[in-house]
């Protein structure tokens, strides 16, 4: 039933990446055309994190009393008109409201196709569905900068990839609303029938949906489990975050024009969609830890090597190779954030733990960007650069300490 109902699953998903995906690379381009520096545009960009962080409860709350379908739908409107101020911004500030409304209103997104999935998914398979689910984002991310590539070289204008967004949008809300709704089609009480034989320690409930209140109760609760691998997994997506705006920063900085930054950062997502399934096979087959540390060292020492090379002769060629580097890196963690969170989920209050990890794990892609731009004022690119590589080797520390204790013996591949 997967399968059969896989466009409006995965539909939504794909077409918010693309647009996502086409103006992600362009926002400190455009930026600087408003007369932002490095680390101002460094700070504009971070804030589609936070809005991203901002929007997951509410998100949540939205996702339990109205239903996935009309978050999502509602999401892509107010997503709008988060684009038509990228297209009219007169100034920084209004640019960095618009790029935070966008972002608070992926968190919509996430929050609906994650809640579908953890209820619905056996753990036989856990990490290979939540993988493909991640996947479907990737999808978007590799293939949009190319079109925003393509689009610049078309008009000359890095606003195309804006109105392009936007059509991606309009193209989002009629697939939700006028599709079938896969909440309908696959409920609970079929999820096994539909998915094959469950193995136990489903996952039920909607994500994040609790108030703020009580999510805080929770993370207290669960404070062990938080405070040791909600870090570690907090350390991921810092440095998950702190590609999507070091790639096109260190490319603005060596001097590199819009076309070319949007293709380098094409084939660094081009790598990374490429392991997305490769990543849900290792951590089924041997298990979350073979995934997860792999995946930290090679984005630490990534981020490491790429501060070293800005003032090199052959500057451009270094910055392709290592965003390449860091594509392989973030393909192979695809899904363990989704994954981990639903294995480690207690069965008396799944909900509730899994809006704390996801709240803790998106604070650390929010702070990952702010980071960034405060080290660069306070220093050079270079230097804040080098510190995300540093984070993302204490992450693969702490994903070697904390995966074995937590996780069980034959999931956590310890």
């Amino acid at each position: 039933m997967l399968w059969r109902l896989a466009p409006m699953i995965y539909g939504p998903t794909v077409l918010f990446g693309l647009g996502e995906g086409a103006v992600i690379p362009l926002i400190p381009v455009i930026a600087s055309e408003l007369g932002a520096d490095v680390p101002m545009a460094a700070l504009v960009a971070s804030a589609l994190v936070v809005g991203q962080l901002c929007g997951n409860i509410p998100a949540g709350w939205a996702v339990a009393r109205i239903g996935e379908r009309a978050t999502m739908a509602l999401g892509a409107v107010i997503a709008f008109a988060g684009v038509v101020g990228l297209l009219v911004a007169p100034s920084l500030p209004v640019l960095a409201a618009s790029v935070l409304l966008i972002g608070f209103c992926a968190a919509a997104f996430g929050l609906a196709r994650h809640s579908f999935m953890t209820t619905r998914v056996p753990l036989a398979f856990r990490a290979r569905a939540l993988s493909l689910l991640g996947g479907s984002f990737r999808l978007g991310m590799f293939v949009g900068p190319f079109i925003a590539a393509g689009l610049l070289a078309l008009f000359g204008d890095e606003h195309a990839a804006v109105w392009f967004f936007g059509a991606c949008l309009v193209a989002t809300v009629a697939l939700v609303l006028l599709g079938p709704d896969p909440e309908t089609r696959i409920d609970a009480r079929t999820a096994d029938e539909a998915l094959g034989e469950d193995t136990g320690e489903a996952v039920t409930g909607p994500i994040g949906t609790h108030a703020p209140t009580g999510v805080v109760r929770t993370m207290w609760r669960n404070r062990a489990v938080l405070s040791r691998l909600g870090l570690a997994a907090a350390s991921l997506s810092a440095v998950r975050s702190a590609r999507q705006v070091v790639l096109p920063l260190w490319g603005v900085s060596i001097g590199l024009d819009a076309q070319t930054i949007a293709l380098v950062v094409g084939i660094s997502g081009a790598i990374d969609f490429a392991l997305f399934y490769a990543s849900g096979q290792v951590m089924d087959r041997f298990g979350r830890l073979w995934a997860a540390l792999p995946a930290m060292v090679l984005m630490g020492t990534g981020f490491l090597a790429l501060a070293l090379t800005h003032d090199l002769d052959q500057a451009a060629m270094w910055f392709a190779m290592f965003a390449a580097v860091l594509g392989v890196g973030n393909g192979l963690s695809s899904g363990i954030l989704l994954t981990l969170g639903a294995d480690v989920a207690p069965q008396s209050e799944p909900a509730a733990f899994l809006g704390s990890w996801r709240t803790l794990s998106d604070a650390g892609g929010a702070v990952a960007p702010l980071l960034v731009s405060g080290i660069a004022a306070l220093f050079s690119l270079s230097i804040a650069t080098a510190a995300m590589g540093v984070v993302g080797l204490l992450g693969a520390g702490a994903f070697l300490r904390w995966v074995p204790r937590f996780v069980p013996r034959a999931r956590g591949g310890a």
